[in-house]
């Protein structure tokens, strides 16, 4: 029990103060490991070494995070449409963990500011952001489990940040978008992906190009040829006034 004492005495003497009473009022629950949370934000481009000599950084937590996230997710969406089918489910689930739609509760719930990077990628083409949040949650399930995990997300990010009926009536598969407009106006549409070097080696970076009979409509990074794609469709479409949101 003194043990605990000095420990709180230490932990509110410290510049980590801060960051300790935004995860309590964030996750509803005293954190206990803050050194995983502190892990769980800190991007590879600024990573640090244990007192072994290895890496560390918020890649593995996210790995963890982001398999909570979809477990959770794919729960309460069953239980909260019981007539709809498992397209319909699939979808919601796939615009619920979208890298960008990730982003934008990062940004909502105030996670941005404690991310530690090394990079000058911004919020509009980064996946920094998404994968931070992911990378919490899964320091929260290994620091307080499955149960309090699972009502942060329901609770905060859901209930309180989400409105479903707006998403549920979204579309943000971009490329899709592009080919279906494409079809039905008899357009080509052809799409360059390329992986390009950045100044952190082990980080991938993709960028692609869309070109509309022949002339460049959209451009896009990513850290997949995927989300890059994504990304070069939604400038696409917002040029070519087919944007459907």
């Amino acid at each position: 029990m003194i043990r605990n004492i000095a420990q709180k005495i230490k932990l509110f003497s410290s510049p980590r103060k801060e960051f300790y009473l935004f995860l309590r009022a964030l996750f509803n629950s005293t954190p206990n490991n803050l050194k995983l949370y502190e892990t769980a934000l800190t991007h590879r481009s600024a990573s640090k070494t244990d007192s072994q000599g290895n890496w560390v950084n918020n890649e593995r937590l996210e790995y963890l995070g982001d398999a909570i996230l979809g477990a959770v997710i794919a729960e309460f969406l069953y239980n909260r449409f019981p007539n709809m089918d498992e397209g319909f489910l699939t979808q919601m689930r796939s615009k619920l963990v979208n890298r960008s739609f990730l982003t934008e509760l990062t940004f909502q719930i105030g996670l941005n500011y404690y991310i530690q990077s090394n990079t000058n990628n911004t919020k509009e083409n980064s996946h920094i952001y998404g994968d931070a949040l992911e990378a919490i949650i899964g320091a929260l399930y290994l620091d307080k489990g499955y149960q309090v995990t699972r009502q942060f997300i329901i609770r905060k990010l859901l209930l309180q940040q989400v409105n479903l009926d707006e998403i549920q009536h979204t579309n943000t598969n971009y490329k899709s978008q592009l080919i279906e407009w494409s079809q039905k106006n008899k357009n080509d549409v052809d799409f360059e992906t390329v992986e390009k070097t950045t100044s952190d080696s082990r980080q991938p970076l993709f960028q692609s190009t869309i070109t509309v009979n022949s002339q460049l409509v959209g451009k896009g990074q990513g850290a997949s040829k995927k989300e890059a794609q994504q990304n070069a469709s939604k400038e696409a479409l917002a040029k070519l006034d087919q944007l459907d949101v």
